[in-house]
């Protein structure tokens, strides 16, 4: 069956509104600051999406659009202010960052108190002990969708395809902390498809389009896929799916999928800085 990541990021929506709303009974308005480096098209839709779903869910945004030759140190001044500004929960960078900047020098400047997106050691430590304020965005929204349609992981043999620091490792840890048992594959893993093969979870994220066909996959698993492609004017995924939809027992598509929940968990992680720095613990 496909999944309908629609109808789930309209359940996540409601929950988060009625959260903004009993903030604001209490006079806490939660709010996050957007920084862009540069007018690349991928970040400026993406901000778009942010502002839009911040709006509808009630949640200030505040948009720093840099030019692209912004110098490294007033970029790290800008953070800094925003880090000490009490009517700021959360902080986001958009990546990736102009050559002459050091992503990482710019992540681990913000405060971790205000890292919505996850990125700082002390947030990615804190997630590996099992005890995270935040969670990655993408590995919150996959999460958030298998549960959906497949509520008890625990047991459950999971295969993530992607290491990266964005998908694959912090799906890994979510999936580990649900009590499954986890193999992740790389562009070095030997016998890819006999691992996937025995997936009842199966997590995709190559950066390669339809590269997952119905060989890899086991009948009756939960496919993810994560993946986001142009090819020949359309948009696909990692996962082949038309080959594919007929095998899995859920499956999501692409667009229409993981994408739409993604921005709805950062704002969630907005609602969540808000209520760490005013000491609510609901």
């Amino acid at each position: 069956m496909i999944i309908n990541g629609k109808e789930i990021a309209q359940k996540v929506e409601e929950a988060l509104v009625k959260q903004v709303q009993s903030l604001k009974e209490r006079l806490i308005s939660p709010s996050m600051a957007l920084i862009q480096i540069g007018e690349d098209k991928a970040s400026t839709s993406y901000a778009k999406s942010i502002a839009r779903e911040a709006q509808n869910s009630g949640i200030y945004l505040e948009y720093h659009n840099l030019p692209s030759e912004t110098p490294q140190q007033e970029l790290l001044s800008t953070i800094k202010k925003l880090n000490e500004r009490k009517d700021i929960n959360g902080i986001m960078v958009e990546l990736p960052l102009p050559q002459h900047i050091d992503r990482d020098a710019i992540i681990e400047a913000i405060s971790p108190e205000k890292d919505i997106d996850c990125f700082h050691p002390i947030n990615i430590g804190r997630l590996l002990e099992g005890n995270a304020r935040f969670i990655p965005a993408t590995a919150q929204s996959i999460l958030e969708t298998i549960k959906n349609v497949s509520p008890v992981i625990e047991g459950k043999f999971a295969v993530i395809i992607g290491r990266s620091n964005i998908v694959g490792k912090p799906t890994a840890l979510l999936l580990m902390q649900e009590n499954a048992t986890i193999t992740v594959c790389h562009s070095h893993t030997k016998n890819l498809q006999s691992i996937a093969q025995m997936a009842d979870i199966l997590v995709v994220s190559t950066g390669r389009p339809q590269m997952i066909t119905r060989s890899y996959v086991k009948r009756g698993a939960v496919v993810i896929d994560v993946g986001i492609n142009k090819v020949e004017g359309r948009i696909v995924g990692d996962v082949d799916f038309e080959d594919v939809k007929d095998v899995a027992g859920w499956i999501t598509p692409v667009p229409g999928g993981i994408g739409i929940l993604t921005t709805l968990m950062l704002l969630k992680n907005t609602v969540k800085a808000a209520k760490i720095q005013n000491g609510i613990s609901w």
